[in-house]
């Protein structure tokens, strides 16, 4: 169908933030042979602080777009308790972890340990649209949530991510009576980047622990890091040229791994995983103008395959990004009660 409305000045501003990017590449290309002029020539720096590096730079306009489109689009979360504690990780560094209670609690609650989207190389359980949903969940659906503050890259490369990832997960469940959790109603879930951690770190707790895991939940994830499942006719249908939309996504992808050739393996790819056999049910949740849709879609049809039970559910008519916008768009606001849905069923 049609896109939606509501993405079309969006659109645009999505438009010239790739060709930006495009030119920004091919001038840092045309630099690296062309003799760089001498300091003489250069123009002096600003008075003040030191300039920040580009890559925090990027971090610091993130932020303030996620700020700005909670407060104009989206839906604040309501108060609830939280509490942080940090992981031990054996193979990265140690992560941080922030726990949001519903109200009125009552014995054992059941979990959901959660990790954000941001292509790997931006987002944090601090942003504000990403706590804001997570106290959303938490309070609508009646689970504690467990959001998990992985590591970025290029500073922290897969598998960083994943292991980091793994040990909170094995946390959970090792501490779940202190932590006031029903070890026997845990799920799992992510979305974008944080739909590939996710996906991993369910492969990796089948393929050491084991623990009873008993739902996923992806949301728009990227499930195949060599670009095999790329779908193309998002962007083309958007006006993005197929050629800017790849050279973006191979970016992110060089960003997390730094050696493609780790694309093939399972933890950062979990669509080429050998098997899929034993892991538990999953809802996968993708959007019409996604070029990431066919990696739900191939996902959903490797788990039925492996005999899991997997529904995939493709929202018409909205990108990527449609869960931020509970605050303006209808699509947004069916795609949270369809999530709470799924979380509520963990109750069972």
């Amino acid at each position: 169908m049609p896109l939606d409305p509501f993405f079309a000045d969006r659109l645009r501003t999505h438009r010239r933030y790739l060709i930006g990017q495009a030119i920004a590449a091919w001038r840092a290309r045309w630099s690296a042979v062309v003799p760089a002029r001498s300091s003489a020539d250069a123009p002096p720096a600003p008075a003040g602080r030191a300039a920040l590096p580009p890559r925090e730079r990027h971090r610091r306009a993130a932020r303030a777009w996620d700020r700005a489109e909670l407060a104009n689009v989206g839906v604040p979360g309501p108060e609830v308790a939280i509490e942080e504690h940090t992981v031990p990780v054996a193979v990265a560094p140690d992560v941080r972890v922030r726990l949001y209670r519903p109200p009125q609690t009552h014995g054992p609650m059941p979990a959901f340990v959660s990790f954000y989207g941001g292509a790997f190389r931006i987002g944090g359980i601090d942003y504000p649209t990403t706590d804001a949903a997570a106290r959303r969940r938490a309070a609508d659906a009646g689970v504690v949530i467990v959001a998990v503050d992985y590591a970025l890259a290029p500073e922290h490369r897969y598998p960083a991510a994943v292991e980091q990832g793994y040990a909170a997960l094995d946390w959970v469940f090792a501490r779940a009576d202190a932590l006031g959790v029903d070890a026997g109603r845990i799920g799992i879930g992510g979305t974008s980047a944080g739909g590939a951690i996710a996906a991993a770190v369910t492969l990796a707790n089948r393929d050491r622990a084991r623990h009873p895991i008993r739902r996923q939940l992806l949301e728009v994830p990227v499930t195949d890091l060599t670009a095999r499942h790329i779908d193309f006719r998002p962007t083309w249908a958007m006006g993005v040229p197929a050629l800017v939309a790849a050279r973006e996504l191979r970016s992110v992808a060089r960003t997390y791994l730094g050696d493609l050739a780790q694309a093939r393996e399972p933890y950062a790819s979990p669509l080429r995983a050998a098997s899929h056999e034993g892991l538990p049910p999953a809802l996968i949740m993708t959007a019409e103008y996604d070029p990431l849709r066919r990696n739900g879609d191939a996902y959903g049809a490797a788990l039925r395959a492996a005999g899991v039970d997997a529904t995939v559910v493709r929202y018409q008519g909205v990108t990527h990004d449609v869960p931020l916008f509970a605050g303006a768009l209808p699509a947004a606001r069916s795609w949270h009660e369809q999530v709470v849905a799924e979380l509520r069923l963990l109750h069972r």
